[in-house]
């Protein structure tokens, strides 16, 4: 079905069904059961080199069991290749818990398969599965078993050349060779606290790095990362409901405190002797990004960025045979580097690396030769995300026009090479895989008319078939109003959702839909992202999302908001309550229906700190509140995301007194409503339990709903369906409904 049409269907179904009940009762079920419409599309695409295949996972609409499958661009068709079923037989899928949390980090609740990895001849498929290893024959569809699981194998990866899998047990790195099937232990004296080839707690939650370990090029040599966690607190999480259970203990580094202390090996594949890899690790304590590519060249060099621990310098490094490093590039920023933009892409030819810079004041992607000079601008505005480098120096790379508006683009860089090519542009979220040596590319898009699609292309640009998916499309379609206002000189982008049944003669209850921390834009031209607001807005609310300083695809001004001009003394809550509460007042003297005597306020993680704080700093304004998974005092969240905005607590003990609800617990005037998960490891429980326990010895009134043994997710639709009732009922309990004035 061409990429249009694709797109027409779904508006059609969306409006084929506009006759349900206001507000529909089945929504929440429906939300949490398709985990929000996510299941049964496309995911994880992998091409082969020469894009003759293309290679996903999908589940079914409400089932979370990922399957593979795959298309052929020749002829269009797409096959299912192997369930987990075939895989397991009658077995039941066991996580161990380092995989449990790897999946919260990367807040995947999916079952089956989770990744798999393929052969650069593309003839054999690695399967990870419930701790085992298994090879998949394509030429036979022969299954053979790697590894038996006895002891779960963590994070597997293909050698460059096929001829390997390596993977962590018991927190050691291990060797197997698919011909012969010998193991080698790598590493030894792995434990818990020393691990070997895992990434630590906040290179995935913070730093979004997932690997601990890489091959070179050759195949003849692995990188890893060694992770001492002996001087981090130790936090231990239980079941509440189960006393009898022991508790798990997480090592979680708190601002100002101990950090894990991290440093990479390199280790001949064959076994042998560790060569550890030298910087100054003292400057340089955190290892942000390590990129040995496989696709590339073998001369393409081991590269890294490590960065100061205040996050205001990174250094780019290329590393020798003998574990010697040579600087590239060095980075400042006087407030911090935001770890979204930094990266290394070696190009093919000696081309030189890409990396990125918000340096001109815009985000940009740079093009430097190899040793770190002749700096070119690429996308000079914009710049969001490399997503493929094909072996003909073409680069596959997004942008965002408006926060709204994010574009796919084609370059080259060559020299004396035509301006990038937009391949896909208009309202709507993008991404991208490309097959590096045909040039083949997957567009993944998401508009206010459809949820994602997935549309294959063939390397000229012309459409071949959009990837079948088994996704159910929403009972009910959400219809935001995209606007800008204008405040104190700043152009802030907002979104205005009314009831169905919306009545412009009646004054509404307002409600404010908000995140507001510094990692995301919730102003998107994105469905998905309005359909929990469209259902509260059809209890009779007018519901307000706002983009205020701070907030990304924005210039590198408004995003370092949070910190003063110098770069220092920020804290975590003055810009977001303060912006909120004047675009709410700006939008209120627009829309004459919003009534601004009655707005109330609701968020998740950092949108539940932002809630919080609205009704203590702002009840003029806010008059309730629903805080899920707030972060209460800052010195209990983890250092590199607290420290990267507010420094240390030594260095900043202003900041941190002014962004902490717990010492001002005692000025809430306004009804609260917590939730907190009493598994979560990410927003420790005890953040809402120190909250609690502050507004009762301040004699405080305020509601607490715990969910027992939650992690940062709710994936049960039970769970799902039930919060959604006790957040809409307790704002039309403490708001009320629309009324005519």
């Amino acid at each position: 079905m061409p990429f249009r049409l694709a797109v027409l269907a779904l508006v059609m179904t969306a409006t084929a069904h506009a006759a349900v009940p206001i507000p529909d009762p089945q929504f929440s079920k429906d939300w949490a059961e398709t985990q929000k419409y996510a299941l049964g599309r496309p995911t994880a695409l992998r091409f082969t080199p020469d894009g003759r295949q293309l290679f996903f996972l999908r589940s079914g609409a409400r089932d979370s069991t990922r399957r593979l499958y795959v298309f052929d661009t020749a002829t269009a068709e797409t096959r299912e290749l192997i369930t987990p079923q075939q895989v397991l037989g009658n077995a039941d899928e066991v996580l161990s818990k380092e995989e449990k949390a790897r999946r919260e980090r990367l807040r995947l609740t999916a079952k089956g398969f989770a990744s798999f990895d393929l052969t650069p001849d593309g003839e054999t498929l690695l399967l990870p599965l419930s701790g085992k290893l298994f090879a998949l024959d394509l030429a036979t569809h022969k299954l053979r078993t790697l590894d038996d699981g006895a002891k779960p194998a963590l994070d597997a990866q293909l050698s460059p050349d096929g001829s390997k899998v390596a993977f962590v047990r018991d927190y050691d790195l291990y060797l197997r060779d698919l011909k012969t099937t010998k193991e080698t232990r790598l590493t030894q004296g792995g434990s818990e606290s020393l691990q070997h080839g895992l990434p630590e707690f906040i290179a995935q939650e913070e730093m979004g790095r997932f690997q601990g370990f890489w091959f070179s090029p050759d195949s003849q040599t692995i990188a890893y990362e060694q992770a001492d966690h002996s001087e981090v607190e130790r936090f231990s999480i239980g079941d509440p409901a189960k006393p009898e259970e022991a508790a798990e203990g997480f090592y979680y580094p708190r601002p100002g405190k101990n950090n894990v202390r991290v440093r990479l090996g390199l280790m001949p594949a064959k076994g042998g002797t560790t060569r550890w890899v030298k910087w100054d690790a003292e400057k340089y304590p955190y290892l942000l990004r390590v990129y040995w590519p496989k696709t590339q060249p073998v001369q393409a060099p081991l590269t890294l960025i490590v960065q100061t621990r205040d996050q205001r310098e990174q250094a780019i490094l290329t590393v020798d045979a003998k574990g010697n490093t040579q600087t590239l590039l060095v980075q400042r920023d006087p407030a911090w580097l935001d770890p979204d933009f930094s990266l290394v892409r070696w190009l093919p030819d000696g081309g030189g690396f890409l990396t990125a810079s918000e340096e001109s004041g815009e985000s940009q992607l740079l093009q430097y030769d190899a040793q770190g000079r002749n700096a070119q601008v690429l996308i000079a505005r914009g710049f969001d995300a490399v997503w493929g480098v094909a072996d003909d120096g073409r680069v596959t790379a997004t942008r965002f026009a408006t926060p709204q508006e994010v574009q796919l683009l084609r370059l080259s860089t060559r020299p004396g090479a035509a301006a990038p090519e937009v391949l896909a542009r208009g309202p709507g979220e993008r991404m991208a895989r490309l097959a590096r040596g045909s040039g083949h590319y997957a567009i993944t898009q998401s508009t206010l008319d459809a949820p994602a699609v997935t549309m294959v292309f063939a390397p000229d640009g012309k459409p071949l078939a959009e990837l079948p998916s088994v996704a159910e499309s929403p009972r009910v379609w959400p219809a935001p109003e995209l606007m800008t206002v204008e405040v104190a000189g700043q152009t802030y982008h907002a979104a205005v959702l009314k009831p169905r049944d919306f009545d412009p003669k009646k004054k509404y209850p307002v409600i404010d839909s908000v995140y507001g921390g510094p990692t995301v834009t919730v102003v998107t031209a994105n469905a998905v992202g309005y359909l929990r607001d469209q259902w509260l807005a059809d209890h009779g609310f007018i519901v307000v999302k706002i983009d205020n300083r701070g907030t990304p695809r924005r210039s590198r001004e408004w995003t370092r908001a949070f910190k003063n001009r110098d770069g220092r003394n920020g804290d975590a809550l003055s810009v977001i309550v303060n912006d909120q509460a004047a675009v709410l007042k700006a939008l209120a003297e627009k829309i004459p229906q919003m009534d601004a005597g009655r707005i109330g306020i609701t968020g998740w993680s950092y949108g539940g700190t932002s809630s919080a704080a609205a009704v203590v700093l702002r009840p003029d304004v806010f008059k309730a509140a629903v805080a899920g998974a707030p972060v209460t005092d800052w010195r209990d969240y983890d250092t590199h995301y607290t420290e990267r905005y507010l420094d240390t607590p030594e260095a900043n003990a202003e900041g941190y007194a002014k962004s902490d609800l717990v010492a001002r617990a005692s000025e809430l005037t306004r009804p609260l409503l917590l939730i907190h998960g009493s598994g979560d490891d990410n927003v420790y429980f005890f953040h809402s339990l120190k909250l609690a326990d502050a507004l009762f010895k301040s004699g405080k009134s305020f509601e607490f709903l715990p969910l027992v043994n939650f992690t940062h997710m709710v994936a049960n639709p039970l769970v799902q369906q039930r919060l959604d009732e006790r957040v809409s009922e307790f704002l039309m309990r403490h708001l009320g409904g629309p009324v005519k004035p």
